[in-house]
């Protein structure tokens, strides 16, 4: 990691019976031993150190509870769905440290056609993997992670049984608006490949209402019902280990005539009118759910 992390002096040691104080060689390697950050405090110095704009909306997203409820450790193989420059690859980069891999997964360039006027061009996603992978590699210190970047639907055969934890953040919604064609299948199985027996997914999403409807509730909206995603893990043969309230906001109270973008930080349908957009600014971003479910060992 590129920037230092500092803790107190290390407590003098003792030996046995002995008076005789340690060689100074042997004090400076103790010292060096306990003064290495633990998990919690070298998350906390990555999370100080990204930009403002992104540290501005912790209070929404909890990335180090998040991480910390998923058991993501320095030194583990995680998967980002939908990568970014920062949530979560780029936080990743940093956490993982030297032994540890960050495996960027985007949607595949066929499923990226589905997306109509917001579809990025095919070119653009044909070489995404080298792109991502190569930016991602300028931003590598020494004591970073390695990376590497994939497309879903096409998970090399070498990366099968590596990952300790798959982060699927604010994407499930688009495989399962797109499962008539498939791709919520795909991806599951994506998962269980890639993942070690015993290997973690941690899902945050758009909670929908369970009383809404199914139609409404699929994904176009971007919202889904928690028992539906819950319903398709377990289908796929994932266990579910945990639901967590850490991302639900109950101020968030979507009818069927709602998207996810209303909200903050879109607010898509409140650009030109002032009263709307303190209204959806005073609900805060959306309510999600927080599920952990575990690849069978």
């Amino acid at each position: 990691m590129r920037r230092h992390l500092l803790v107190g002096a290390a407590a003098l040691a003792l030996f046995g019976c002995s008076k005789e104080a340690p060689a100074p060689e042997e004090a400076q390697s103790s010292a060096t031993e306990t003064a290495q950050p633990s998990a919690s405090e070298k998350l906390d110095a990555v999370l100080a150190a990204q930009p403002e704009a992104d540290k501005a909306r912790y209070a929404a997203r909890h990335p180090k509870e998040t991480l910390e409820f998923f058991g993501v450790q320095p030194g583990m193989t995680v998967v980002d769905t939908l990568p970014g420059d920062v949530w979560y690859s780029g936080i990743l980069l940093d956490y993982l440290g030297p032994q540890g891999k960050v495996i960027a997964a985007d949607y595949s360039p066929e499923m990226w056609t589905q997306f109509g006027e917001y579809s990025p061009k095919p070119e653009e996603k044909a070489k995404w993997t080298t792109d991502f992978a190569a930016k991602l590699e300028a931003k590598r210190g020494e004591d970073d992670a390695a990376v590497t970047a994939v497309h879903y639907g096409s998970i090399p055969d070498d990366l099968a049984g590596t990952a300790d934890v798959v982060l699927v953040v604010r994407a499930i919604h688009h495989f399962m608006r797109l499962e008539d064609k498939g791709y919520l299948t795909q991806a599951l199985e994506d998962m269980k490949k890639v993942l070690k027996p015993g290997g973690i997914v941690g899902v945050v999403a758009h909670r929908a209402p369970e009383q809404s409807a199914d139609a409404w509730a699929k994904g176009d909206s971007g919202y889904v019902k928690q028992s539906a995603v819950v319903a398709a893990f377990e289908k796929a043969g994932f266990e579910l280990v945990e639901a967590s309230e850490i991302n639900a906001n109950p101020k968030d109270q979507p009818t069927e005539k709602d998207v996810v973008w209303r909200l903050p930080p879109t607010l898509a349908t409140s650009q030109n009118n002032p009263e709307l957009k303190a209204q959806m600014e005073a609900i805060g971003e959306t309510d999600r759910m927080t599920l952990k479910f575990r690849k069978p060992a």
